[in-house]
């Protein structure tokens, strides 16, 4: 019996319709730089009308040593880890950066431990480099991705010897904050601080100097050192999780029903100091004839917020951007330059007044 099966239609069918060589349509796919867009949206309109799907990705893996991926680690889940409008913002940019290579980003996100994803997912995830997204000292993921040989990017955090790496200027910021509140005329305060992922005790500020966070610890020492200068020691520290609004609101309140009551909290992140503003709310303080509240990012929120919220701005998109090209250096064989660090800039709106 004779076979009614329609042929799939092949990349030399293509080739043929249009007129070119294999190699022009392989490229529409493959390396849309190497042609003009005219050509490339005619190979891509022939390919439409005859049916061709485009190259398979498994051969195409096979042929090139490449998977067209990039392992994207993260601390904590899916669902935390984008009610981070910080993050949002640069991997949207980072996506965009890498978008002409064709290269998808496979995102594995952390467990509950927050140590990044689980050594077994690395080794077994299909990449071609990884990027590390704010993960804590001796993540057991980062060593897999060592023994995996991968490139690695890292944003933020942690600080690696020999390592691409883009961040931002904390210590920097958190000094702009401080003396920002203190040219206000504050005098009593208190840090809301980022996770420390330290061994178990008491949040406090010993443990927010212990913290396994680069950054935490960077940002703690620019409020410390700028405020010791100015003849302030006596500063509370409480601890909250980035994301977790009623667990920092909870820290919040805790600083803010403490006698003396602070006049100025310092915290480490929008989502931090968000949560400040409700908890000040919830206690009848007003923000900021009572206390005044500073954030540390400049998300889109800062600004929309009531009262919009003093903040120190970073370069989110930037951020993913560099890391993009550093992705791209990697790929191309290129050795890791030297890490990146972006600047910071204090943004005065009206969550900050005179004291």
């Amino acid at each position: 019996m004779t076979s009614t099966r329609r042929r799939r239609p092949t990349l030399d069918d293509v080739a043929e319709a249009v007129g070119v060589s294999r190699a022009t349509v392989s490229n529409a796919y493959n390396r849309p730089d190497q042609l003009s867009a005219q050509l490339r949206e005619q190979v891509l309109r022939a390919a439409k009308e005859l049916g061709y799907p485009g190259p398979n990705p498994t051969a195409r893996s096979l042929a090139t040593s490449r998977t067209g991926a990039i392992a994207f680690l993260l601390d904590a889940s899916l669902s935390a880890a984008f009610s981070d409008p910080a993050l949002s913002i640069t991997l949207d940019a980072l996506a965009k950066a890498v978008e002409p290579t064709g290269h998808a980003l496979l995102l594995l996100p952390g467990g509950e431990a927050h140590g990044g994803p689980a050594s077994e997912r690395v080794l077994a995830a299909q990449a071609d480099i990884a990027v590390a997204y704010s993960l804590a000292d001796g993540s057991p993921a980062l060593e897999a991705v060592h023994d995996r040989g991968l490139p690695l990017v890292v944003i933020d955090q942690p600080l690696l010897p020999d390592t691409a790496r883009v961040g931002c200027d904390d210590h920097g910021g958190a000094v702009l904050a401080a003396r920002h509140l203190l040219e206000l005329g504050h005098r009593r305060f208190a840090i809301l601080s980022a996770p420390r992922l330290s061994p178990e005790g008491p949040s406090g500020l010993e443990s927010a100097r212990a913290s396994s966070f680069h950054g935490t610890r960077e940002r703690l020492a620019g409020y410390l050192s700028t405020l010791s200068a100015a003849g302030v020691t006596d500063v509370a520290v409480a601890e909250a999780p980035w994301l977790s609004a009623d667990t920092a609101r909870a820290s919040a309140a805790e600083l803010l029903t403490a006698t003396p009551r602070p006049t100025a909290l310092l915290c480490m992140s929008d989502q931090l100091a968000l949560a400040a503003v409700a908890a000040a709310r919830q206690l009848g303080l007003r923000v900021p004839d009572d206390v005044s509240v500073v954030g540390f990012d400049d998300t889109p929120q800062a600004a929309w917020a009531e009262p919009p919220l003093t903040t120190v701005r970073q370069d989110l998109a930037g951020k993913g951007r560099t890391a993009g090209e550093l992705i791209l250096h990697l790929l191309a064989g290129d050795n890791p330059p030297p890490p990146v660090v972006l600047p910071v800039s204090l943004i005065r709106r009206n969550s900050t007044a005179a004291v």
